[in-house]
């Protein structure tokens, strides 16, 4: 029965993109979480979503994890209150300090070096433009790094080639980490045509981990008929990843797991690309590739755009136990 049930489902290749799922510095802050609770016990106390994916944070929920937005809803407490991968405004940091607070940064090492330059051009009477999305939390806390008006924003070619500046030959930029390459770089391209003394990153901001999965995908995407983005729709580089797969061929659908997935978009498909954005756990990948064979008869082929070894230590406070 299992035998002629299998001969009867279509073929279905699919290509992995290699590298997905998480990055170093969602391992480094999801283990941050983990290794508190294990040192301090229930609760710790999470100001954001530690990183964007529901799945994970669901799971530390159950462990003892409580998420906040904001430090006001944490009460008077000696538990731990971790700030997340994307980090936060120097405030964030000195009201946790005023409160007495056992505050861990688990901010990704990579959103914090954005932090150290923009402090650095500030530092040396530049103007710092940041490229990025409006009201992301990474955005939010590297303008946060700064004074009220000392950074401006940038989210588009339109507004690099309009935005007003005083002082426009002291100018800086540096860029959110989990932007769309080829965004950031034609919004770059506008900002350094119209300032040419501007100043840059010494080494580009976007991190590695977008990069390689972005790669990956511009690889899969003109060999497919469709592709799956594993992500959340909150998390930018999830997001990014699907624009990706589709300015590259493939028409795409972000889904956070297997029920969310839209069968209309996938009827009668020869091949199928599967990525998984960086705060994305494996295990929702494998449910997603378990609910296609269930359908098709799946055969598996790896696209692999990069070797990634990088690791991130915990935060100081959490290496004890390490």
């Amino acid at each position: 029965m299992n035998i002629q049930q299998r001969s009867a489902k279509a073929p279905l290749k699919i290509l992995l993109c290699s590298p997905r799922g998480f990055c170093a510095g969602v391992v480094r802050a999801i283990d941050a979480v983990e290794r508190a609770l294990s040192m301090y016990g229930a609760p710790v106390y999470v100001r954001h979503e530690i990183v964007h994916n529901r799945y994970v944070v669901e799971a530390l929920k159950a462990k003892g994890a409580i998420f906040v937005e904001e430090l006001e809803e944490v009460p008077d407490t000696k538990a731990p209150v971790i700030f997340s991968a994307h980090g936060v405004a120097k405030s964030v940091s000195a009201a946790a300090a005023e409160r007495n607070f056992l505050a861990i940064d688990a901010t990704c090492p990579l959103v914090t070096k954005v932090h150290r330059e923009a402090e650095i051009h500030h530092k040396r009477g530049r103007r710092v433009l940041l490229v990025g999305h409006a009201g992301h939390p990474e955005v939010v806390g590297t303008m946060g790094q700064l004074p009220d008006g000392a950074v401006l924003l940038v989210e588009s070619v339109e507004d690099a080639l309009n935005i007003e500046i005083e002082g426009e030959h002291n100018l800086s930029y540096v860029t959110q980490t989990t932007l769309s390459l080829d965004d950031s770089r034609a919004v770059i391209e506008a900002l350094t045509k119209r300032f040419p003394s501007i100043v840059g990153p010494h080494k580009e901001d976007i991190c590695y981990a977008t990069t390689n999965r972005q790669a990956a995908v511009r690889q899969v995407a003109p060999r497919v008929d469709a592709m799956i983005v594993v992500g959340s729709p909150n998390s930018s580089n999830s997001q990014r990843l699907r624009e990706v797969a589709e300015r590259s061929g493939a028409p795409a659908q972000l889904v956070q797991g297997r029920s969310e997935i839209d069968w209309t978009l996938f009827d009668k498909i020869g091949s199928l690309g599967i990525t998984a954005g960086a705060s994305a756990p494996e295990v929702l990948v494998e449910e997603i590739m378990d609910a296609f064979a269930e359908r098709y008869d799946v055969a598996v082929e790896t696209v692999s755009a990069a070797d990634e070894s990088v690791s991130f230590p915990l935060p100081r406070e959490l290496r004890a136990m390490a």
